[in-house]
């Protein structure tokens, strides 16, 4: 190969690897995008619970799973799995680390399974309504507090909640709870949310 093409194969590997970059970085405001245009944004934000009847006849495991894409972060939730009843206001907790010596901006994107699921699972307060800013070397619990909503169909008995976090752009991070007023007897229902216990079974 002369060194005229080897010169020309390396521009190519260069403008290649620019753009996988790039593209990485266009993955979160394209799926922003299509959330904005299809509705699947308001899955992102605290969601309005009024007053919801916890059904003890049914029970739900719900399992989580964790990712990162092209983040060198470790992120993993405390507990695999946790069984709830619909409508009961249940706690879980997410640990996560930023492994580099520099700050870094993250952004976790949730998608459900089945994917029917989503319309389905109330989060009242969630690390996923905002960007994530740590510093280097930082360590984080970030809890999600959710219920399953009554109306999931009954052949739904397992959720499975999965979250990708994708490095962004630095910015102010928004609160991560539900505005006041979104919850009916707040308070009260606070107080009664359990601890999330490992599915053993």
């Amino acid at each position: 190969m002369t060194l005229f093409e080897n010169q020309h194969t390396r521009k190519k590997l260069i403008v290649f690897t620019l753009a996988m970059f790039a593209f990485g970085f266009a993955l979160v405001p394209i799926y922003e995008k299509i959330c904005e245009v299809t509705g699947v944004r308001d899955f992102m934000r605290p969601e309005q619970v009024k007053n919801t009847q916890v059904d003890k006849t049914r029970t739900i495991k719900v399992e989580f799973d964790a990712n990162t894409r092209h983040l060198p972060w470790d992120f993993k939730p405390e507990v695999t799995s946790v069984n709830v009843h619909p409508g009961e206001l249940t706690t879980v907790v997410y640990e996560v680390s930023n492994k580099t010596a520099r700050d870094m901006t993250g952004q976790a994107i949730p998608s459900y399974g089945p994917s029917l699921a989503a319309a389905h699972f109330k989060k009242l307060e969630c690390f996923c309504f905002a960007k994530q800013d740590f510093s280097a070397g930082e360590k984080r619990l970030m809890p999600v507090v959710f219920l399953i909503d009554p109306n999931l169909p009954k052949d739904v008995n397992t959720i499975t909640l999965s979250y990708t976090f994708f490095e962004m752009p630095g910015g102010k991070p928004a609160p991560n709870t539900a505005p006041a007023g979104k919850l009916d007897n707040q308070s009260t229902a606070l107080n009664a949310v359990p601890s999330a216990t490992p599915n053993l079974n």
